[in-house]
């Protein structure tokens, strides 16, 4: 692959991705498709199957219920997070301190980012994605393996990030800017 091939490829921004139909994400000025069959001649993504949604939504449960005694922090699944004009994510579960502005796009960095892969997200998860996250300091990266079963976790330190270990089961205590919470990994497979 030619390596400097980005720079012949069209820049957008957020004005650009407003205009769009159906799920996108814009990283770097370039548009990465979340549905199938929807493209504009970039890389196209397929809509997460049933498994990557019930993982989701079993993340944001287990969260919530950990976070029930904290105003200060809340968990949702994918919203548009605008990091910069012409980058904008939406991460499979954010974990996000309060205060923030609830609106089009949040604006303020999450405290803690789960993406579940899938075999066409994968690269972009590990790499783009962990790049993008650490130099915008997520303080914690969780990379979900739904068909091994396991989560990575890797916290920031010294704004590197560093691997806590991989978990098939057992429990991981999170200490966020506001809050901190012991998750039970074996209960989302």
């Amino acid at each position: 692959m030619f390596s400097h091939q980005h720079k012949y490829l069209p820049h957008y921004t957020h004005e650009d991705y407003e205009q769009w139909e159906g799920n996108w994400e814009l990283i770097g000025g370039i548009p990465y498709s979340m549905i199938p069959e929807q493209g504009m001649g970039h890389v196209m993504e397929p809509a997460p199957g049933w498994y990557h949604q019930k993982l989701n939504v079993r993340i944001v449960s287990l969260i919530e219920t950990a976070l029930i005694d904290c105003s200060d922090c809340e968990a949702n699944m994918p919203v548009n997070w605008k990091i910069a004009p012409d980058t904008i994510v939406q991460p499979d579960v954010v974990v996000v301190a309060r205060p923030f502005e609830e609106g089009l796009y949040l604006t303020k960095t999450p405290e803690m980012i789960f993406e579940i892969l899938s075999p066409s997200t994968a690269e972009k998860d590990r790499s783009l994605k962990f790049e993008l996250y650490k130099s915008t300091c997520v303080n914690y990266y969780v990379i979900v393996h739904p068909l091994e079963k396991s989560a990575e976790v890797f916290a920031l330190q010294n704004k590197e990030y560093k691997s806590e270990g991989t978990f098939v089961s057992g429990i991981y205590h999170f200490e966020m800017t506001s809050c901190s919470f012991d998750f039970d990994f074996g209960a989302i497979w």
